[in-house]
């Protein structure tokens, strides 16, 4: 970890000169390298696809089947009662519509991290000091940052004049951080607790600095985030993990009452009559406590995401 190492030892593993900065041709290569310095964008689809997709779940497809038999054996014993049906369809809808809303919540949230991503930068380059696109910088360029610049990647700062930088984007801390470039910081410590480092879309509120850029695009800490974002490879929360484990438990009561009730009805015990109807009303009950066990962990999922994203 950067925060780990001296700024020696930082230029040496980035083969950069503190002086000079890089060549044009280094950079180039390391361009190439490592790609622009940019964050990637998600993948868009249609809402016709993301609506479909929500549907592509092993238990959301034994719902609808249930939905289905039910309507059957109403139609069959002309009962015209499919209000189960009814409910569960209707519920499934619901789960759907709530996810296509979260995924473009998600999508929103890649762009608003974009527009946080400095349009340029102050860099050292071949001796010299000037202005270039921020999508041009490189692991080990040299970097100059001054109060009201967004910090244009993740950098190890080489000195510091009373340097404050606002980081609530990523640590949620809304009072500046005053760093400290001569500090060495155990790498296992929080973000918020890196004095000697400066991240991309963080922005100088006072003071300011000179640094040596160690990450870019999405290999920086804003980077990472967007990745979970657009893969949604976020860990569960304990609560989420909870709900997981409540939830499949619902799953399984509803598939045993299921079978229950049709191994009633094969007894001719479920009524007198051997009215199968008996069955689409225990089958569709349970079933509704699974799907609503669903929603319920949807719910969740949507006041956490919302809660990320602010």
């Amino acid at each position: 970890m950067w925060c780990a190492l001296n700024v020696q030892d930082v230029s040496r593993k980035l083969k950069t000169n503190i002086e000079t900065g890089l060549t044009e041709e280094e950079a180039k290569k390391r361009q190439e390298q490592f790609g622009k310095n940019k964050l990637n964008e998600a993948k868009k689809t249609s809402i016709i696809v993301r609506f479909l997709r929500q549907f592509n779940d092993f238990m959301i497809i034994i719902l609808l089947i249930s939905a289905g038999i039910s309507a059957g054996i109403s139609y069959f014993e002309h009962s015209n009662d499919y209000i189960d049906s009814i409910i569960i369809v209707g519920i499934v809808i619901l789960n759907a519509i709530m996810g296509v809303i979260q995924e473009s919540k998600a999508e929103k949230s890649i762009e608003a991290l974009q527009k946080l991503s400095s349009p340029q930068a102050k860099v050292k380059r071949n001796g010299q000091s000037r202005l270039i696109a921020s999508e041009e910088l490189v692991p080990g360029d040299i970097v100059y940052i001054e109060a009201g610049n967004y910090v244009p990647a993740d950098v190890r700062l080489i000195n510091a004049y009373n340097f404050k930088v606002e980081e609530s984007a990523l640590t949620g801390e809304t009072i500046p951080v005053e760093k400290n470039a001569e500090k060495i910081i155990n790498e296992n410590s929080n973000l918020g607790d890196m004095e000697n480092l400066s991240f991309s879309t963080t922005i100088a509120v006072s003071g300011h600095a000179e640094g040596i850029v160690t990450e870019t695009g999405m290999n920086t800490k804003v980077g990472k985030i967007a990745q979970m974002i657009i893969t949604d490879e976020a860990p569960e929360t304990p609560l989420q993990k909870r709900l997981r484990r409540c939830r499949q438990k619902a799953w399984n009561n509803s598939t045993c009452n299921l079978c229950i009730s049709v191994f009633n009805r094969t007894c001719k015990t479920y009524t007198s009559n051997g009215d199968i109807y008996g069955i689409s009303r225990t089958s569709g009950c349970s079933n509704s406590r699974g799907v609503t066990y669903s929603c319920y962990n949807n719910a969740i999922n949507w006041n956490y995401e919302n809660g990320k994203k602010k």
